[in-house]
């Protein structure tokens, strides 16, 4: 499994707790967000790193993307805005388990301000440790299976007919946005790694050149 953390500039601190979190669970992750060297100045909001989350998803470089802010909820309103992106908000160790058996979703939104207070670093611990416990998507309770699989399939499809294609999206969207995620050079590292989606990858390369 391939993960992406993507920290924004209020819960940069955070960073190298969801990165050892992540690691104890014996993944590694692409660190493209902000970390805790990065100054705030021009710093990347949870506008910014909901559309890079999407970016990666819908490219099919990362299997998981792991992103949040303060409360966790603006990251999580921004990334759903796009299609093919299904993200809990996990704040205990059995939200993500219960994430991870009845929604087996892609993106995942930490509360890393809100409630953050002493052992913080131990329930980021435990929330990995819950959420990658279990194969994804067992369903509970287990006579719920079937069904949550059929909504999980559902909504994909409802996903697709809700939004416009992605390659629509980012041409209408502000270009000062735009600018601020592709001059991130550890997020556009990753785009331009090996990807399933060549096209969107030859789309977006194209736009950040100024020639889409």
């Amino acid at each position: 499994m391939k993960i992406a953390v993507i920290n924004e500039v209020s819960a940069r601190d955070k960073n190298p707790y969801i990165l050892s979190a992540i690691k104890k669970c014996g993944f590694e992750a692409v660190n493209v967000g902000m970390t805790e060297k990065d100054s705030a100045e021009n710093g990347l909001t949870y506008i910014q790193t909901g559309l890079m989350a999407a970016v990666l998803l819908n490219l099919g470089v990362v299997d998981l993307v792991v992103g949040g802010c303060g409360t966790g909820q603006g990251f999580l309103i921004s990334v759903m805005q796009y299609p093919n992106v299904f993200c809990g908000l996990i704040e205990t160790p059995l939200d993500a388990w219960l994430f991870s058996q009845i929604n087996a979703g892609n993106c995942v939104s930490l509360a890393l301000n809100k409630g953050f207070g002493w052992a913080g670093d131990k329930n980021l611990d435990f929330v990995f440790e819950k959420l990658f416990s279990n194969i994804p998507g067992q369903g509970f309770p287990k006579e719920r299976s079937e069904s949550q699989k059929n909504s999980r399939a559902v909504l994909q499809t409802i996903s697709g007919a809700a939004h416009k294609p992605i390659e629509e999206i980012l041409k209408g969207i502000d270009g000062g946005i735009l600018d601020r995620v592709f001059s991130h050079k550890p997020f556009m590292d990753l785009v331009k790694a090996d990807c399933k989606n060549k096209d969107l990858q030859k789309f977006i390369l194209d736009l950040a050149r100024g020639k889409a």
